[in-house]
This record gives structure tokens, C-alpha cells and sequence, in this order.
């Protein structure tokens, strides 16, 4: 890791600034406001120049009732509000943190000094995410996340209309709640996003900028380490949709070099960024593959009542063929190499027809009975599930017009992510360029680009098996989300095993986008992996 050497005049300077910064005594309008990070000096003892100090004496003393599945526990934390991470912010609102320390449940006093820390990202659809707290809700982060997927169009539809987004958006953070009612660390970090602008109307949250930010993050625990409660080398990460992604992102990317200029020029702490653990659910990822995989899967399905554009359409899973051959993955179980060919039969017997026996198995008989009646393409047999690929594809419908994610007018989320400072939104792939109704002259994705499409895929990490990756894995998903395609989910579990990663991956039966059915189960999981009762 790089270090470097400052004047004592340059680090009184960046101190100075840092100051003014993160206390906000001269925030810009619309920034938001974090408190100072400068520790007391007695007269006559020398200042810490370290601007990055946890704030370990300033906090509020919170008392919750925290719903445990059938259950409540009474947790009482120490709740550390805006917590600016690195010392050259670009925006407070967005580069800070709360922390929630729990000290009793039900009572009980407790020292969560080496516990675990949860560390939770509220991204949506790769949208910034401010961990800015108001009187009226203070969870306002997770009500901001289901506000801006509806706005941006990326919330779940079912075939019959049902809207998948879950009712509630306090399920988001309902991990955060178990892990504080099991005794564990919680952080809430905010990010920057593709939707920053600034009053000049540059925009400030591209890509890189959501990983850099939650790496920053880490690095700021990591660094804090001693004064912070929580044991910095049990950090897991957990998020939802592009949250899931960048879940996913930080675990496979640690102490990755191609962030290290990014990372100095916020001041972040000269630290590790590696983590312990990921939890992902329904992950946006792999981007620059996402659409091939989507036309792999759905290509036949009618968009809309209409059917997509054939040719584009074909181009698309014939290279998602190629795709899937390169990475030489074998499937669980025995299974073999596993290739455009046979991954319907790999997916459906190793995923969806267990989920689907599961949650029928889980049903009194009439129950059952009546559902199956509703779906007769499904048989039920010996206490087992059958059916096809093709009929389950029929049944869940597609969500997106081809190709999915690289729109060739530039307008999906995924086309603004990859934009730059003065751009809103670029392609990130050869076919996107190539058929562009927007962006004429360019027959394929500079190498600049890439190098940013390749920081945002965990993908590009593990296939490269960086040593920096995490040992833990955690991934969920809904089989009724058609946000993104299977394949999508299953390499990612395929490329970890590959490269000797504990994975934990259960779908769903019946389930839409960000669905989370098990948070005990999970809770459960962290203290299994890091021995911590």
C-alpha cells in the first residue's frame, strides 16, 4: 500500500481544511452537516494532526423495540450521527456515517468492543445515498432508497401487475435490527451517485465514485480500529439491488490498486479496505455481461405484449454462449463444465426446483392443492416439484425491452452510472456503441471506460481471483425478480466457488426484487464465520 510522507506544513494545511469541511463551518448550500473530528488539545499538548478520529464521546443514547421474528428485544445503542470518513470530502451529505453501538438488550448490559460490524449500504439503483438523519423518521436513508427505484422506473413488476417492492421500507434495514439485537456493530454508510450534480451542473457521483466511497468507509473503521467499538476485521457488508452490487463490489475489490488515486483524492485513511464478508441480495452486477444474459434468458418472452428485436436480441445470447464458455466454471454437485447449453438444466435442478419444493412443502395440503391448481405447468409429486425452464420463464415474464441495461438511447440508470463529470450517461459495452441511437462515431468502448466498467464488476475481481477478495458469501434472491437474469446471480456464486470462497446462495420461490426471508438465518451465519457468541 502506498504511504505518504507530508511537510508538517502541508499537514497542518489539509487539517485546517479538513476542518472546515467536515464540521461544516463552511459547508456549501445543499451539502450536508457533519460534526467536528478534531479532539480537544490541553494548552501546551501538541495537536493530533489525524483529522480522520472516530468521535467516540459524541453521541446519543437510543432505546428501541426491536421486532426478532415472532419476538421483541429491548436494545438500548449509542447512536454516533454524520460521521465525515475521509479528510478531502466532496459532499458531507453524502461521504459520512452513523454508527450504532449496542450496550444492553433486554437490560442486560453488554460490550460489543470485538463484536462484528454490520456494515450496511441503502444504494438503489446506483442512485447516491445519504445516511443524513431527521427528526421525523430516522431511517429516512432506507425511505430515500424505494423512492428513487420508483422514480427511476428499476422497482419489480410481476406478469399480473403485482408491485414487488416490499410495503414496508424499514424491511431494508432489517438486518441492521437483528445484528443490534444479537449485540453486533452496526455502520450506515452514505455514497455518492450517478445522480449528484453540483450548481454548475457537473456531475460529481459517476463511476467510480459509490465504491470509492464505501472503501473509503471501511478504511475509515479500519483506522479507528482501536478507538471505535466493533473488531475491524470482522466487517460485512450487506445491501439490496445496486446495493447488493456494490456488496458484492467491495468484498471481491479489496486493497485493489486501480482505486488507490481515486481514494487519495478524498483523504482516505492509508488503510486496508478488505472486509470479512459479504451479504447480497438480488445484485445488479456484472453490468458489461448483464444484457447478453438477459436475452440468453429471456429472448423469447414478448416485451410488453410485443416481441423484442430479434436480431439484437440473438446477437446478445450468442455472446453471452461465448461468455459463458470462457470462464470454464463447473457446476456444484459434480456437474460438469457449465455452458450456455446446459445452464437451464444446472440452475433449475440446483436452485428453483429446491426453492419451489421448499415453499410448497411448507403448505397444508388444500393450500398446495389450490396453488397448483392456479399453476398446473407445475406437478407436484413424492414431495417434490417438477417442471421445465421454459415454463418457469414463461411464468415470471420479462421486465425489460432488449437489450436491458445498455439502452441504446442512453436511458437507462445503468447508461448514467457510466457517465463522467460533464456526460449524464455512456454506453459500457461494443453492442450498445455499435447500435447507439444516441452517441454516433464509435465502434467500441475506449480503453478508459473499461477500466471503469471493470471497477464497478465484482466479476473482474474474482475472475482474477485478487487476493484481497473476502472468504464469505452470502447471496439471495427472489425467483419472481426479473430485474436482472439468473445467470447473472449463479456466476457469481460459480466464479467464487471456483476460487475457494464459502458460499451461502438460496433463491427465493415466488419472490420479488429485495426480498430478505430469512434475517435471523443470516444473523446466525455472521456469528458461525467469525466465532463470535
Amino acid at each position: 500500500m502506498k504511504r505518504k510522507i507530508l511537510s508538517c506544513m502541508l499537514v497542518l494545511t489539509l487539517c485546517a481544511f479538513c476542518f472546515n469541511s467536515c464540521s461544516g463551518t463552511e459547508k456549501k448550500e445543499g451539502e450536508g452537516q457533519a460534526p467536528s473530528q478534531q479532539p480537544t488539545v490541553t494548552p501546551g499538548e501538541v495537536a493530533n494532526t489525524d483529522t480522520l478520529i472516530f468521535p467516540d464521546t459524541d453521541y446519543t443514547e437510543v432505546t428501541e423495540t426491536i421486532e426478532i421474528g415472532d419476538g421483541t428485544k429491548q436494545v438500548t445503542y449509542r447512536y454516533y450521527k454524520d460521521i465525515c470518513y475521509v479528510a478531502n470530502p466532496v459532499d458531507t451529505k453524502y461521504q459520512s456515517m452513523n454508527v450504532k453501538v449496542p450496550i444492553r438488550i433486554d437490560g442486560k448490559d453488554i460490550n460489543a468492543d470485538k463484536a462484528p460490524i454490520l456494515f450496511i449500504n441503502s444504494v438503489g439503483g446506483y442512485l447516491s445515498a445519504s445516511n443524513s438523519v431527521n427528526d421525523e423518521n430516522k431511517n429516512n436513508f432506507t425511505q430515500d432508497i424505494m423512492s428513487k427505484e420508483d422514480n427511476k422506473g428499476t422497482v419489480q413488476n410481476t406478469t399480473d401487475g403485482t408491485n414487488q417492492k416490499r410495503a414496508n421500507a424499514d424491511e431494508l434495514n432489517v438486518n441492521g435490527n437483528y445484528a443490534l439485537a444479537t449485540g453486533y456493530v452496526v455502520v450506515e454508510p452514505g455514497c455518492r451517485g450517478r445522480d449528484n450534480v453540483d450548481e454548475q451542473g457537473n456531475y460529481y457521483g459517476k463511476a467510480p465514485a459509490a465504491i470509492v466511497d464505501l472503501k473509503a468507509a471501511v478504511r475509515y473503521i479500519r483506522h479507528n480500529d482501536a478507538r471505535m467499538p466493533g473488531d475491524a476485521n470482522y466487517i460485512i457488508s450487506s445491501g439490496v439491488s445496486a446495493g447488493g452490487a456494490l456488496s458484492a463490489l467491495l468484498a471481491a475489490s479489496g486493497d485493489s490498486e486501480l482505486y488507490d488515486a481515486y481514494l487519495d483524492e478524498i483523504g482516505a485513511a492509508d488503510e486496508s479496505d478488505k472486509i470479512y464478508a459479504a451479504a447480497c441480495y438480488c445484485p445488479i452486477t456484472d453490468l458489461e455481461h448483464a444484457d447478453m444474459a438477459y436475452e440468453w434468458m429471456f429472448g423469447s418472452v414478448d416485451y410488453n405484449g410485443k416481441a423484442v428485436d430479434s436480431k439484437i436480441s440473438g446477437t446478445l445470447s450468442d455472446a453471452f454462449s461465448e461468455y459463458q464458455t470462457s470462464l470454464n466454471y463447473t457446476g456444484r454437485n459434480n456437474f460438469g463444465a457449465i455452458t450456455a447449453d446446459n445452464y437451464d438444466v444446472y440452475i433449475l435442478d440446483t436452485y428453483l426446483i429446491p426453492a419451489a419444493t421448499t415453499y410448497l412443502s411448507d403448505m397444508t395440503k388444500e393450500e398446495r392443492d389450490a396453488y397448483l391448481a392456479e399453476r398446473p405447468w407445475i406437478t407436484w409429486k413424492d414431495g417434490k416439484a417438477k417442471f421445465t425452464f421454459e415454463d418457469y420463464v414463461t411464468y415470471i415474464g420479462r421486465q425489460k425491452n432488449a437489450p436491458a441495461f445498455d439502452s441504446f438511447d442512453l436511458s437507462s440508470g445503468e447508461n448514467s452510472l457510466f457517465g463522467d463529470k460533464t456526460t449524464d450517461a455512456k454506453h459500457f459495452t461494443d453492442v450498445g456503441i455499435q447500435n447507439s441511437t444516441a452517441d454516433k462515431g464509435n465502434s467500441e468502448i475506449d480503453e478508459e471506460l473499461q477500466t471503469i466498467v471493470n471497477m464497478m464488476n465484482p466479476m473482474y475481481f474474482i475472475n482474477e481471483n485478487n487476493a484481497g477478495c473476502a472468504k464469505y458469501w452470502w447471496i439471495r434472491y427472489g425467483t419472481k425478480d426479473t430485474n436482472t437474469s439468473l445467470p447473472i446471480i449463479v456466476n457469481l456464486d460459480l466464479g467464487l466457488n471456483k476460487i475457494g470462497k464459502t458460499v451461502d446462495t438460496t433463491m427465493y420461490w415466488d419472490a420479488g426484487h429485495g426480498t430478505n426471508q430469512d434475517p435471523a438465518a443470516f444473523i446466525r451465519w455472521i456469528g458461525d464465520i467469525t466465532g463470535y457468541k
